[in-house]
């Protein structure tokens, strides 16, 4: 039997209602007592670990703002069939939570590079720059000043400590978040040599990843590199080994892939069937770019394009190539495509790759030993999404708002039904979408407001976008704080509200630099 949009809301609505019915069944005052109890005598057991950290991890949900965490929290548990209100994501488990405050040294409201910046140098600086001090103007072509202007990273500290370092994201390699670890520039967005102003001897981002160390820079370069972006590394002369309409973007001939795999004996993988291949045992260095631009979505992988690895896939086979060294590791995760999906106003992917970082963590917190290693889970920044409309416990989070006491969706003052998820700006609601690959490259016409009578529209869709206020052709960041969880050694100094610089001091200090 066919059902409508609207009639197959419904019954996922009833079905969900059933459920949280039998938990409120099961429910009484004796039920929150117990658990307060419970949450008590397991917070008096919490015993702070002064021990050094060998090892340290760092988890970035790129835009994984509170209310993306709370909304992919009940998202988790309702597609497990469970209460999702009640359910919790895996970081969530990690003993101590503090928040971080994310403004840039010249923006209330700052982009991923300045606030990775200060997460991985421990100094602030302004939009656009990475891991270089804020006296640099945006897209300054002075090698000197930018030389001048380098802040050490918490990679290179380890680099220099003779540790492993790794980096591992769904987005490009050479993006924002990934790439204040290990590169100094004055403009984010010169990822390849392309991309770089004419006549400038300034490094490009791609090229940093290899220059920057061994021979020539500084320790003996990163054993994993993980993630996307594969044409940032390859000649324009070069046709990509997946899509035969698209080459390589470098214009000085170098092939960026070749010449890491040389310089640090490591291998190569484009694709899932080879990394899979992977015989961790044997393999002392590992480069994995398994898209031209940004990785796929986790719900298109999962919907059958299986030709590249997930986070939580990448992530362990970091950990097992970076635990070889003796001395420890520093391995940062980005999910760096939560942002990308707000970016467009589509909370359905956003949400699902939040749960794909949780999957990661849990996945990591089985594998390590918090008695040595040192887990933080946090967020570069926000954005502006909301969860709001007064919705019965146990309605669906992606669904219309229909409140305890009605069995109809709520309407709104304009007689319209509308949902529980919106965002502040964007491009705003579109009823099905076809957003798979790179939801910021997308095509959209902005539109703000109530444009249509949401009845009849399924708003579970993963392909539906959410009403947005103001129309702008791609959402922006916000500006509150984020979240901190952490646990392992020194993992008791998260607490309170700090600068986000505060994080790089902590990891410094757990690993004794």
């Amino acid at each position: 039997m066919q059902y409508s949009p609207h009639k197959k809301y419904l019954i996922t609505y009833l079905s969900l209602v059933l459920l949280t019915q039998q938990y409120a069944l099961a429910e009484d005052a004796s039920t929150w007592v117990k658990k307060g109890q419970a949450a008590l005598k397991a917070a008096q057991k919490i015993t702070p670990n002064n021990k050094p950290a060998k090892n340290v991890i760092l988890f970035v949900g790129d835009g994984m703002g509170i209310s993306t965490i709370t909304a992919a929290r009940i998202f988790e548990g309702q597609q497990n069939g469970v209460d999702g209100e009640g359910n919790q994501l895996a970081f969530e488990k990690l003993p101590y939570v503090a928040l971080s405050k994310t403004y840039s040294a010249n923006q209330q409201t700052a982009d991923s590079a300045p606030t990775m910046t200060a997460m991985v140098t421990g100094v602030k600086t302004n939009d656009g720059l990475l891991s270089v001090s804020q006296d640099i103007k945006r897209k300054e072509a002075n090698p000197q000043k930018l030389l001048a202007a380098q802040l050490t990273t918490i990679l290179e500290h380890a680099e220099l400590k003779g540790l492993s370092t790794g980096v591992v994201s769904t987005a490009r390699l050479t993006h924002a978040t990934p790439a204040a670890t290990y590169a100094h520039t004055s403009n984010r967005d010169w990822e390849t040599d392309s991309e770089l102003p004419k006549d400038t001897k300034v490094k490009d981002i791609a090229a940093q990843l290899i220059d920057n160390f061994g021979a020539g820079g500084i320790g003996n370069g990163l054993e994993v590199a993980l993630g996307g972006g594969r044409t940032k590394f390859m000649p324009n002369t070069m046709i990509d080994p997946e899509y035969t309409n698209k080459t390589g973007e470098r214009t000085d001939g170098r092939n960026l892939i070749n010449e890491y795999q040389q310089k640090f004996n490591a291998d190569y993988v484009w694709n899932k069937t080879q990394f899979d291949a992977i015989n961790v045992k044997k393999t002392r260095r590992l480069l994995g770019l398994f898209e031209p631009s940004h990785m796929q979505y986790q719900h298109d992988k999962t919907q059958g394009a299986l030709s590249e690895p997930s986070l939580k896939e990448m992530s362990l086979m970091a950990i097992d190539i970076l635990s070889k060294n003796k001395k420890g590791y520093f391995l940062m995760i980005e999910a760096g495509r939560i942002d990308h999906a707000h970016h467009a106003g589509n909370a359905y992917r956003a949400l699902s790759e939040t749960v794909e970082l949780s999957d990661a963590v849990k996945a990591t917190l089985a594998k390590v030993d918090l008695k040595d290693t040192l887990v933080i889970v946090t967020a570069d920044h926000s954005h502006t999404f909301t969860i709001a409309g007064y919705p019965a416990r146990g309605n669906p989070i992606l669904g219309k708002v229909i409140k305890a006491d009605e069995q109809t969706t709520s309407k709104a003052e304009d007689k319209k039904p509308y949902t529980t998820l919106s965002y502040a700006n964007g491009v705003g609601y579109h009823p099905s979408h076809d957003d798979k690959h790179d939801l910021d490259d997308q095509d959209l016409i902005p539109q703000s407001g109530r444009i249509a009578n949401l009845q009849e529209i399924n708003t579970e869709d993963p392909n539906f976008h959410q009403e947005a206020n103001v129309p702008l052709k791609s959402g922006t960041h916000a500006g509150e704080d984020v979240a901190i969880f952490a646990g392992g050694p020194k993992a008791h100094l998260f607490s309170g509200v700090q600068e986000q610089t505060h994080i790089f001091y902590v990891m410094k200090y757990a690993l004794g630099f």
